[in-house]
């Protein structure tokens, strides 16, 4: 008879249990000593619950095109502005339209809520003309004139190409030298010439006996009155300025000098490139000029385009081998051209870091669809937020109450393991909320507190259908440690396929929706896989240790698994043998 294998374990018998709970509890203790030392001790609260920023944006007609205001245009609007935002950092951030013309945006409290204001309005139209004259931005009233001055040299609004030549534009005498600017630059625009004198400069003498000149047309009369009297110091003209102008029209802008301080005034061609044909852009530090600039890299059309246009105008003189760089009407830069440049151009101005960034971020993501005026900025309250947020903690502990007597009632000493199973899955999922704020931006909010609740159940279920489990082997008549590990095998398969069912369920929930749905539905995914962990690293090693105690395996009454009280069976005995035939006794 082959001899029994002692050192065979129970099937499902755990090796090390004391390990397993060594390492989660270093695990937790690790998490809980990150929290501390982060000094971020409490989760980032959503807008409903710490208050914070609401800005009403409504939309405009766009010149050309009246039916531009629609369905589609205003959801992409909304789909570009919640990207910038959160490519500010700024999460739980909620966007959403209005009725047929509005959107609304929430920033919570604590995040980048000027920087935000700033962008999600902003329309972010990028188009790089050619500059065809610049002028002091200050208007010059109309006076006679009959002795023509010349015009000063244009002076480029951004950083100039090394050998470019570039002058300071000092004030014209008269109106009537800026208006000849104006038409001298149209003339050269239509039939550009390597090496012909630049607008603004002395022109030969005129021969007396040549006729006169014939007057501009119409539309060139309009543009040179309007640059005659533009003043670029007011804001109020530089921000209508080219409200109504299209890509393909001639326009006239104003720009910041190089040194930041004044206001020049440009007239500047057709676009040659958009913002479409950029592929992305970055605000960095360039080291050699210590200067922050704003890098862009064009796609493989905006690259041909960009080419072009710089190889057209690296033959004109000053100021016409400039070509601007116009955001939204305003010229952010100006830089002068030598030569044939490839397949990225850059930004530079009297930027910072945050203003280098903010506006590649804006790039970035796009331009609106649609013009928006931002119609109203208020601060939200937390008020109301924080009644809920107390109702639904009421609500939560009573939820809790009634768990942990029902627990106590029916489980006894059973029940201690489960609240200590509670205690470490509250704990954890406190600490990584609380870490996920500086992390990847999650704010807790109140759908997100409705999940947390919610789990409270989901984590107790595991709990029960283990305990349960272990209640079935003891009415077969095994004894608790055997009935322990025989117990874990069914009651894993069953834990993990509830878990995966609502976790596939928080999953689908986090993508079809948006908004503050999305919170409670991360949440509840996180406590699901968090309930995993604890069931497996946590009560199943403390109940196995439990197991070897006097208290549990005696079968105590209060121990919530005495045999006698849940109807064991006795213990399976084999039946003995019958004697011989001839060990029967004979009948007479």
């Amino acid at each position: 008879m082959a001899a029994p294998n002692k050192g065979r374990r129970p099937a499902g018998a755990s090796g090390r249990p004391g390990r397993t709970l060594t390492l989660f509890l270093i695990a937790l203790v690790a998490l809980t000593g990150g929290m501390f030392a982060s000094g971020h001790t409490t989760p980032r609260l959503g807008i409903d619950l710490a208050g914070g920023t609401s800005i009403t944006l409504q939309a405009k007609n766009t010149p050309g095109k009246p039916n531009a205001i629609n369905k589609t245009n205003m959801d992409t609007a909304v789909s570009i502005i919640e990207r910038r935002v959160n490519g500010l950092g700024v999460s739980e951030a909620e966007v959403q339209t209005q009725g047929d013309k509005n959107i609304i945006v929430n920033v919570p409290k604590g995040t980048n809520e000027k920087q935000a204001i700033k962008q999600v309005g902003q329309t972010a139209q990028l188009y790089f003309r050619p500059v065809l004259t610049v002028q002091p931005g200050s208007p010059t009233p109309p006076q006679p004139s009959t002795t023509g001055s010349p015009s000063p040299s244009a002076k480029p609004s951004g950083k100039p190409s090394a050998g470019a030549p570039s002058s300071s534009p000092q004030p014209s005498d008269s109106a009537t030298s800026q208006g000849r600017a104006v038409t001298d630059a149209l003339k050269a625009d239509a039939t550009p010439t390597p090496g012909a004198s630049a607008p603004g400069e002395s022109a030969p003498p005129a021969d007396p006996s040549a006729s006169p000149a014939p007057a501009p047309d119409p539309a060139t009369a309009a543009l040179q009155k309007k640059f005659e009297e533009l003043d670029c110091s007011k804001k109020s003209a530089r921000t209508s300025v080219n409200q109504t102008a299209a890509p393909k029209d001639t326009i006239v802008a104003c720009g910041l000098d190089t040194e930041g301080k004044t206001y020049d005034k440009y007239v500047l061609g057709p676009a040659e490139l958009e913002g479409t044909d950029v592929a992305k852009s970055k605000g960095v530090l360039d080291p050699q000029r210590n200067m922050w600039i704003v890098t862009l890299d064009f796609t493989g059309g905006g690259t041909k385009k960009f080419q072009s246009i710089t190889s057209k105008i690296s033959q004109q003189q000053p100021p016409m081998n400039q070509f601007a760089i116009v955001l939204d009407g305003d010229v952010v830069s100006a830089p002068s051209v030598s030569g044939t440049l490839g397949a990225s151009a850059e930004i530079s101005g009297s930027f910072n870091q945050q203003s280098a960034q903010d506006l590649a971020n804006v790039l970035s993501y796009g331009a609106l669809p649609l013009s928006f005026e931002t119609q109203s900025v208020t601060t939200v309250t937390a008020a109301l937020g924080t009644e809920q947020l107390e109702a639904g903690l009421i609500a939560g502990a009573i939820g809790l109450g009634l768990v942990i007597i029902y627990l106590v009632a029916y489980y006894r000493g059973l029940s201690l393991i489960a609240l200590l199973s509670l205690l470490a899955s509250g704990v954890m999922t406190y600490t990584i909320m609380s870490l996920l704020g500086p992390g990847i931006g999650f704010a807790l909010n109140l759908p997100a507190v409705c999940g947390a609740i919610v789990a409270i159940g989901i984590t107790a279920d595991s709990f029960i259908v283990y305990f349960e489990r272990i209640r079935d082997e003891i009415r077969e008549g095994r004894t608790l440690r055997p009935a322990v590990e025989r117990a874990w095998p069914r009651a894993r398969r069953t834990v993990l396929v509830s878990d995966f069912v609502s976790f596939l369920a928080a999953a689908v929930l986090f993508v079809v929706t948006v908004g503050k749905v999305q919170g409670f539905a991360f949440t509840l995914g996180l406590t699901t896989v968090l309930d995993v962990v604890v069931v497996f690293f946590f009560t199943k090693p403390v109940m196995t240790l439990l197991a070897r105690t006097k208290f549990f395996s005696g079968g105590s009454p209060w121990s919530g698994l005495d045999p006698k009280r849940l109807g064991a069976k006795p213990p399976l005995r084999r039946a003995r043998r019958t004697g011989s035939p001839t060990d029967q006794p004979k009948e007479a």
